[in-house]
């Protein structure tokens, strides 16, 4: 089982078990419960140990930080191809195909699913926990945590420059200025269960875009979020009158130019959680979208 291990420094010598497993190791109460009630939750230079007993320089702690609860829904195995392009004991990223989903929802209760497909290549059951959720028809890298712990370690990072995010989109026609910031707030739309909207109290939502390539009445953007609202860079793009080519919600529905919004996450560079190591991930363009730039 995935198992964190921290060696206790000087300038932490007498510490208690709890506060290293609340100030260093990030662990919630909840979490530090349960790991006390777990066999081999938390071992001090291989022996058990309890919250309260105190640490000393060279200590070796190990902790487990796997999910210690099955999930209340197993995902449902799917045979769809799913190409994985890193991975560890603690977090994987995939190169997620168009219409597939992260998870099981009420929309698509049919739809393949990220957690569905690494549960039949598998063939085990498993928690799998979506850290940067892609729409439906988005295609690109996505991370996902093989546990609570580490996903929410990612969460907190999302958004900051330990866990950035690089898009490629194509727009109907080309913006100007060719580079900018969309600094418009996002609220949900009323009149529908899905659609977003720009409204005045909506949350602060900032994207920044820059015309890579420009042909055939489109334009290759490369799109930067800097914050992480549903729909976020459809909606800005729509809102600047440029909407993402195959847009049915926020544009104009072409199942011949292209059937599903013209967006793909490119690249991520994040900060593992646990080792620390610096991870620079990238992913093609897919073919839908190079067709769409190819010379007529």
């Amino acid at each position: 089982m995935p198992t964190l291990r921290y060696t206790v420094p000087p300038e932490k010598d007498g510490a208690p078990v709890r506060h290293i497993l609340k100030a260093e190791l990030h662990f919630s109460a909840r979490a530090i419960s349960r790991l006390t009630r777990t066999e081999g939750g938390i071992l001090r230079n291989g022996q058990p140990v309890r919250t309260v007993d105190l640490l000393h320089t060279g200590d070796e702690l190990a902790v487990l930080s796997s999910d210690l609860r099955p999930a209340r829904q197993q995902p449902l195995p799917c045979d769809t191809p799913l190409p994985i392009v890193w991975e560890d004991e603690h977090l994987l990223v995939v190169n997620k195909p168009a219409g597939m989903v992260a998870m099981v929802s009420s929309f698509y209760p049919e739809t393949p699913t990220v957690a569905g497909a690494l549960a039949y290549q598998r063939r085990e059951s498993g928690i799998f926990h979506v850290v940067n959720r892609l729409d439906k028809g988005t295609t690109g890298l996505m991370a996902v945590a093989k546990s609570g712990y580490v996903h929410n370690l990612l969460r907190r990072s999302l958004h900051t420059e330990g866990f950035q995010r690089e898009y490629r989109g194509i727009c109907l026609g080309c913006p100007e200025p060719k580079s900018g910031l969309i600094d418009l707030p996002i609220g949900r739309d009323e009149r529908s269960t899905v659609k977003r909207m720009i409204r005045p109290d909506g949350a602060p939502s900032r994207s920044r875009y820059e015309v890579l390539e420009e042909g055939n009445g489109l334009a290759l953007l490369r799109l930067l979020p800097e914050t992480g609202r549903t729909h976020q860079l459809r909606l800005h793009l729509s809102a600047i009158g440029h909407p993402l080519a195959g847009d049915w919600l926020y544009g104009t529905e072409d199942p011949d130019l292209i059937p599903r919004p013209a967006l793909h996450s490119c690249a991520l560079r994040l900060r593992h959680p646990v080792t620390g190591e610096l991870l620079t991930l990238t992913a093609p363009l897919p073919e839908d979208m190079e067709r769409l730039l190819a010379p007529k």
